[in-house]
């Protein structure tokens, strides 16, 4: 019955042919549930609706097992998705009957579904994965599978059937990579096929199983126009910010996690000019640049031996050799960052980065730890010094109680007065209260500071009118 897809000489073990376990009860056989006594139904919906999810998760453990057996896996990568699905409801079809198990069409349809997820994708993470209402999956354990969606955590409905088919999943995705994860090397990063970045930690440091987080990778990138239009920001600040990349200052974005740093730097980068060289560094690959000229390294962990790795400082020095017009480092959070206010001071006007900080001040305050963490012996002032000399504009975001997101503050950075960095306040985003359902009410508005490059702006032929700084009246 089986395909070309079936293995030479595999055979189709039946039940019969298995003997059960030391101990274990065997399975009721479809007579064996016909004959038994008729009990009036007195189980709450919910737990029949677990037990048939048990159920199900049986057959279905059970059924893998025998297409692992019967696939010839290495003949899959050249059929079809309609081929392999036509073949996995063949073997699935036949292993039922061997089994005596009667399921509905929507279940076989789903278990259809999920077999082939589990041969050619991640398994249960595979619909939250093709579900674009999803930013962020978190799996803690294999009963408890989180989802983020409009900036919200949720619990989802969808769980593994136990800690071994977690471990396959997350082995099956590094593996992919030529990366491993296991007791000796309990945590891994990686990138999945389509971009997602994807971080594993399991046991014994997972305590409670193990710890899976995905970043989804958005396909389509989210234009300043699509950002103005969701509340991020406004029309004003972003005429100001096009003036800001477009003559060139080196802008810093700031922000904790999940605040919408990387998609400002996409944003952002799309006021690049087209015939410029550009260079990003990133630890996984997740700017989306469309310009031209674009160059995109990555940086890359130890081997097993602990040999083979490649910082992002080292990236960044060899970019340095190969005339690039601006930098984009995706984040500094390391040793990098002495490098990156070099290449700011050395003729490479416009390079952007991002890194994680509550503020400007404390944006700053995190630049000057890092390169003190670096091993860098600099006096406070000379440190200081340099980073005022290098960066220009910091760009604060993030994610309020709510779940939006917004760009709460635009800050300049202007010289050194003693032995402190001078900044100014050009935007902020002023909370006014809560609304319905814990809806943040507030609005965006100038500080009434005239821009520090206001001057340069014009030189630039972006001469922006005095109005945008004005700050509106309190009502």
């Amino acid at each position: 019955m089986f395909s070309r897809y079936k293995k030479s000489g595999a055979t189709t073990a039946t039940p019969a042919a298995k003997a059960p376990p030391a101990g274990a009860a065997p399975k009721p056989t479809a007579v064996q549930r016909k004959s038994a006594p008729k009990v009036p139904a007195r189980t709450a919906p919910e737990d029949k609706e677990r037990k048939r999810k048990e159920r199900l998760a049986d057959i279905k453990v059970e059924l893998h097992k025998r297409l692992l057996e019967n696939l010839n896996l290495s003949a899959l990568e050249h059929a079809s998705e309609s081929e392999l699905r036509s073949e996995i409801q063949s073997i699935s079809a036949e292993a039922l009957e061997e089994m005596s198990v009667v399921l509905n069409k929507e279940e076989r349809t789903g278990l259809n579904q999920d077999l082939f997820d589990e041969v050619m994708g991640l398994g249960p993470l595979e619909p939250l994965l093709k579900d674009d209402g999803v930013n962020d999956i978190l799996v803690n354990g294999p009963q408890q599978i989180f989802v983020e969606r409009d900036g919200k955590l949720e619990l989802s409905n969808i769980t593994f059937k136990d800690e071994k088919h977690l471990l396959r999943i997350i082995d099956k995705i590094v593996s992919a990579v030529g990366r491993r994860v296991d007791e000796s090397n309990p945590y891994v990063d990686a990138r999945l096929a389509d971009g997602s970045r994807f971080n594993a930690m399991v046991p014994p440091i997972a305590v409670d199983g193990s710890l899976v987080s995905i970043r989804k990778f958005k396909k389509e990138k989210l234009a300043i126009d699509d950002l103005v239009k969701f509340g991020a920001f406004t029309e004003e600040m972003a005429a100001y910010l096009q003036a800001a990349v477009a003559c060139r200052l080196n802008v810093i974005v700031s922000g904790g996690t999940g605040s919408g740093k990387t998609t400002t730097l996409n944003a952002l980068s799309s006021f690049i000019d087209d015939d410029e060289r550009i260079l990003t560094i990133e630890d996984t690959a997740e700017l989306q640049l469309q310009q031209t000229h674009v160059g995109r390294m990555e940086s890359r962990p130890a081997n097993v031996e602990g040999k083979g790795a490649v910082s992002q400082r080292d990236c960044l020095r060899n970019a340095l050799r190969m005339r690039p017009d601006r930098i984009i480092v995706g984040e500094t959070r390391g040793e990098e960052v002495i490098d990156m206010l070099q290449a700011m001071n050395t003729g490479h006007d416009g390079s952007m980065t991002t890194i994680h900080a509550n503020s400007a001040r404390d944006g700053v305050s995190r630049l000057e730890n890092m390169i003190a963490m670096a091993g860098i012996e600099m006096p406070l002032k000379a440190v200081r010094s340099q980073i005022s000399s290098a960066v220009n504009l910091i760009v604060q975001a993030s994610r309020l109680q709510d779940g939006s997101r917004r760009m709460v503050s635009i800050t300049e950075i202007t010289g050194m007065e003693g032995e402190v960095i001078s900044m100014q306040e050009v935007f902020r985003y002023e909370r006014l209260g809560l609304g319905e359902g814990g809806k943040i009410i507030g609005r965006f508005n100038a500080t009434g500071v005239r821009s520090h490059y206001s001057e340069r702006f014009r030189q630039w032929g972006y001469d922006l009118p005095a109005t945008i700084f004005e700050p509106i009246a309190a009502e």
